[in-house]
């Protein structure tokens, strides 16, 4: 009966939580967007997401870029002027670049409690093209995100070791320390 519940359980885990490595005592890595926890061994399919992610990223930034021209167009057809057709263009190029450089930048660090990351959101949304090149750039690389879930991941380990190394011996057999008189 207990077998019987434990693949009804198995069945029903997500295909993350069954990459994850079978220790069970110690951190667990934490699971990235897309990738799941398989940028730990790199496998289960780990570089085929990570070209089937490095493909829509840059499937997608076209796609944007074409709508993007449309609405220029449509400031062509509506004979607003050099000036706003030109702000526009700017403004859509200063976005992108400040939205590429804050979204390379998660990849590789995490932002301070007291960064400006919340009143860049807005600016980041018009820029999304730039992250959508950053992101794509980055899976030709690794997962984005990987190195620093790694470098978390491996300090979380070697954290783990050092204090179940310090503990040796039953507890409660040793001898009470004797006070200084």
């Amino acid at each position: 009966m207990s077998d019987e519940r434990e693949e009804e359980r198995d069945a029903g885990r997500a295909p993350e939580a069954a990459a994850t490595p079978a220790t069970t005592e110690g951190p667990r890595p934490q699971p990235i967007r897309f990738f799941g926890t398989t940028w730990v061994e790199h496998d289960g399919g780990y570089g085929l997401r990570r070209a089937g992610m490095a493909v829509a990223s840059l499937l997608a930034a076209v796609i944007a870029a074409y709508l993007l021209r449309f609405a220029y167009e449509g400031l062509e057809i509506g004979n607003v002027g050099p000036f706003l057709s030109i702000s526009v263009v700017v403004l859509f190029a200063i976005a992108s670049s400040i939205a590429f450089a804050k979204a390379w930048e998660s990849f590789t660090r995490r932002p301070a409690p007291s960064s400006d990351e919340a009143s860049l959101k807005g600016l980041k949304a018009i820029g999304f093209i730039g992250g959508l090149i950053a992101y794509f750039l980055r899976c030709l690389i690794e997962a984005p995100g990987e190195g620093l879930a790694r470098a978390e991941y491996e300090r979380a380990r070697t954290e783990h070791t050092r204090r179940r190394g310090a503990r040796t011996g039953n507890p409660a057999a040793r001898r009470p320390k004797r006070k200084k008189k």
